[in-house]
């Protein structure tokens, strides 16, 4: 492994805030040993990479020096007696000040490494062990993943194409359309959506989900079809519709954002003394959570599929399995667990780029001023719920408080801060409501989701805020 400079430093300085490699700590005066140790491991769970002592890890990530690891050498033969892999640690003499760098290798393909019993992986500033969801997926890397493996078996090319929207790939993909058959299904072999031998073809999971005609064509992929089930008043007492999506999420996604839309009922809000009709959510906001419900979904959890059901004052996006990262940081955070899917959907335009949508949903919230989506897990599932309208005044605390910790992280990852200014606005509230905001923010600060930029000391006027977890307290 090339020793690190201080070039590639500050490459990492200058990386998007939602990248979780490398991990900054300050560290100016030591770092502790066992702390090294857990980190360590939890980068190396996470695919490999790089603990960076001597930075900051809050925009503009300066690099404020570091007397830690002072014998680089002889930390390295610590670590790897401690440990069990070699973790290499250089020194960077970098025009700011000392920084070091230690450089961890990803764990081998169906193994996780432990220290003393515990599996670990990051949640934002903090280390935590792994679920046995988690445990369960690494262990089981060795094997084709349920996406991979056929859905279908002994097909001509014939089949193939009757089965499958390829004419709408072709489109989606932004290519032109193939001469006929034989054309068709070696774009397929190509994007390895489906699979040849001895003559036959097989149709695999993954791409029979984006791309089936029918999901019904498919066993084992129908009960994975997406459900729309729309109520009558704010609870599941009175069904009023339910629909099931037939099409493979790729071809028929747009079909499904619709139906949604469609269904959702009319807000009347007044706005400058007059009353107005409007959506109960904004389109996109719908267009991004169909999105990320399909993508993240957990498909080894049998029986169960995505779900939006919409009420008279929200709307809730749903999908099996508990997610791979905090529901705090859905904002700024990004790992799918389903990571080839996504990076199709992405290509055909059905999804933003990494990390981009959850940003997206909440910026639009804030643009609307509606009160701020709520994420959470219930029942081994991945909820997402949208409200419709709600005048400040009609939020209760948890409303606002969301909403300021929400605002904050957004900031965050657009490389600006937080304040008392940006979060009025933010609610739609006159320079009168200050006081309010104040107050606002400080329970967020209490409850331990923002805190003040040191920063700028302790002057009221030009205080500024950052999520929790982006404070470097080491």
């Amino acid at each position: 492994m090339m020793a690190v400079d201080s070039a590639q430093v500050d490459l990492w300085r200058t990386a998007p805030t939602e990248t979780q490699n490398p991990e900054f700590k300050e560290a100016k005066t030591g770092y502790d040993l066992n702390k090294t140790y857990e980190y360590c491991v939890a980068i190396a769970n996470e695919g490999g990479g790089h603990l960076v002592l001597g930075v900051s890890n809050t925009p503009p990530r300066e690099v404020v020096g570091t007397t830690a690891a002072n014998d680089p050498v002889g930390m390295a033969q610590k670590l790897f007696r401690k440990l069990g892999f070699r973790v290499d640690v250089d020194a960077v003499d970098h025009p700011d000040g000392r920084v070091v760098v230690f450089s961890i290798p990803s764990r081998p393909v169906g193994t996780a490494y432990s220290l003393e019993g515990k599996y670990l992986m990051r949640s934002g500033e903090s280390l935590v062990p792994m679920s046995e969801d988690q445990l369960r997926r690494i262990f089981a890397e060795g094997e084709p993943s349920w996406l991979e493996q056929p859905a279908a078996t002994g097909l001509t090319a014939e089949d193939v194409v009757s089965l499958l929207e390829v004419e709408t790939y072709f489109e989606l993909s932004g290519l032109a359309e193939a001469a006929g058959t034989p054309e068709h299904v070696d774009r397929l072999l190509q994007d390895r959506l489906i699979d040849q031998s001895d003559g036959r073809f097989s149709i695999r999971r993954m791409g029979a989900l984006l791309l089936a005609r029918n999901l019904a064509d498919f066993p084992d992929l129908e009960r994975k079809a997406p459900r729309l089930v729309v109520y009558d008043g704010k609870s599941k007492l009175s069904t009023r519709l339910e629909e099931k999506m037939s099409q493979g999420y790729a071809v028929g996604f747009r079909s499904l954002v619709h139906s949604v839309v469609a269904q959702l009922p009319q807000n009347e809000i007044i706005e400058d003394a007059l009353r107005r009709q409007v959506k109960l959510v904004p389109d996109d906001v719908v267009r991004e959570l169909v999105a990320n419900a399909l993508i993240h979904q957990d498909f080894n959890v049998g029986g169960s599929s995505v779900m939006i059901e919409v009420y008279d004052d929200r709307v809730d996006f749903s999908n099996p399995g508990e997610p791979v990262v905090d529901v705090s940081r859905f904002i700024d955070s990004y790992q799918s667990r389903n990571e080839r899917m996504a990076s199709i959907m992405r290509r055909f335009g059905i999804c933003e780029e990494k990390s981009s949508g959850i940003d997206r949903v909440v910026h639009a919230v804030e643009a609307y001023q509606l009160p701020a989506p709520e994420f959470r897990v219930s029942g081994g599932r991945t909820v997402a719920t949208v409200y419709g309208h709600k005048p400040f005044d009609d939020m209760d605390r948890s409303d606002r408080v969301r909403a300021c910790y929400q605002h904050c992280v957004l900031k965050y990852v657009m490389g600006e801060f937080m304040t008392n200014s940006s979060l009025r606005e933010r609610f739609g509230l006159p320079l009168n409501k200050q006081v309010v905001t104040s107050q606002v923010i400080s329970i967020a600060v209490d409850e331990g989701w923002v805190c003040p930029d040191a920063r700028v000391g302790g002057s009221k006027k030009y205080a500024r805020y950052l999520p929790c977890w982006a404070v470097d307290t080491h």
